[in-house]
């Protein structure tokens, strides 16, 4: 199967990418290299597969790049590129619009334009796309409350408009908190573990009483890959089934380091959702995924990969300001 996954050298898109030529596939990978953060973070996560014979990396930024000969011979696209992130969409709308929305609308014009025989567009969509309190099946309302989330509903919804109005077979997955080796360095966990090792104060917003259902990224992973063959115009939530606080999580690091947290608290920041629960029996019964890695599992194996990295890394100076997204 020939394949294309879009950002490719993100967090979950490396892990898409090495999981596809694990199991034979052909893939072209395409990111932009867009600096929400390091450069050299992204350029680290393809490391272990540029010189793999089938794969295929390409340097492209979908809002303006031509990619029509990319999509030649294409079976299945695992639209991954994004704009990620809560806190950064109050500030820069533009760039999470481009990214989310402009990027998808590009994708889909080369899809209908190139005409190429596609057996599925597998867009990643988020939890945000809920609101507050996103705990429930695809059936609750979507009521994103932050302008991350608004541009990835918007996202859905350029899909299923161009799934109407030229037959462009789409399936929609929303993930729930994917964390794992590789998670990027803005996101809670990745900070959490980060303080730890350079025995740095966190700071954390909110009372710590928010509750995330937890995705292990090779999970998510899985779910991805399965969903190439899912019914077309189909929705799913991507979740690991464990919830946790976030004074779960610090205790469970805490366990599995050693080593204790200095805690610095502040009012919870405007978007941050407050409870998030992935019901999964959708896409359990119909393609048959299940979740396989447990938290404490999930969270020992980022623990052992960033104590690793941080093994050949000087200490910064200054707090984590973190959250569980």
């Amino acid at each position: 199967m020939k394949c294309i996954v879009t950002g490719a050298a993100g967090f979950i898109g490396s892990h898409l990418c090495e999981a596809l030529l694990a199991a034979g596939h052909k893939v072209t990978g395409l990111d932009a290299f867009i600096p929400y953060y390091p450069q050299v973070v992204k350029h680290r996560n393809l490391l272990g597969m540029l010189r793999h014979p089938n794969l295929r990396f390409y340097r492209v930024d979908l809002r303006s790049d031509p990619i029509d000969e990319l999509l030649v011979g294409a079976e299945v696209i695992f639209h991954l590129a994004a704009m990620p992130g809560l806190t950064q969409s109050w500030t820069d709308l533009d760039g999470y619009w481009t990214c989310n929305v402009l990027a998808i609308q590009k994708l889909l014009e080369a899809i209908q334009r190139t005409g190429i025989p596609l057996n599925r567009l597998v867009h990643a969509s988020t939890s945000s796309v809920y609101g507050r309190m996103a705990s429930g099946d695809e059936t609750l309302p979507t009521q994103p409350i932050s302008p991350y989330g608004i541009t990835k509903l918007a996202a859905e919804h350029m899909c299923r408009a161009y799934a109407e109005a030229y037959q462009i077979p789409i399936v929609i997955l929303r993930y729930f908190s994917v964390y794992g080796p590789r998670q990027r360095p803005d996101m809670g966990y990745h900070r959490f573990i980060q303080a730890l090792l350079e025995d740095k104060p966190i700071t954390l917003f909110g009372d710590g009483t928010q509750v995330r259902g937890n995705t292990y990224v090779s999970d998510c992973v899985q779910a991805t890959i399965a969903a190439a063959e899912a019914t077309v115009g189909e929705t799913y939530n991507v979740g690991g089934g464990e919830t946790a606080s976030v004074w779960d999580i610090l205790h469970k690091l805490e366990d599995i380091s050693g080593r204790k947290f200095i805690v610095l608290q502040k009012p919870a920041r405007p978007g941050d959702q407050q409870h998030t629960h992935a019901d999964t029996t959708k896409i359990c019964q119909q393609l048959g995924w299940m979740p396989q890695t447990s938290l404490d599992e999930g969270l020992s194996h980022q623990w052992e990969w960033q104590a690793k990295l941080h093994g050949g890394t000087t200490a910064n100076n200054g707090s984590y300001q973190t959250t569980a997204m």
